[in-house]
């Protein structure tokens, strides 16, 4: 059986699912709801992309997150 993700887990990706309305709201979100730095809150998030629990719980939000990844990455 898999573990399940972490509260703070589990806020990350929720917050990944939202829109944001213009530039900066998202990483006020993130100082505000998460009390994370927005460096650390993405490390965080690099790191649950490829954590097999992520996955499970939430998908779609992973697998269009790891496409944005992946497309910043072939593009360096």
């Amino acid at each position: 059986m898999q573990e399940e993700l972490e509260p703070r887990e589990r806020d990350i990706l929720a917050l990944e699912r939202r829109t944001f309305p213009g530039p900066g709201a998202k990483e006020r979100a993130i100082r505000e709801e998460l009390d994370l730095s927005p460096v650390h809150y993405y490390q965080l998030l690099n790191a649950l992309l490829d954590d097999p629990r992520a996955l499970a719980h939430d998908p779609v939000t992973v697998n269009r997150l790891r496409r944005v990844r992946e497309a910043r990455r072939s593009d360096r």
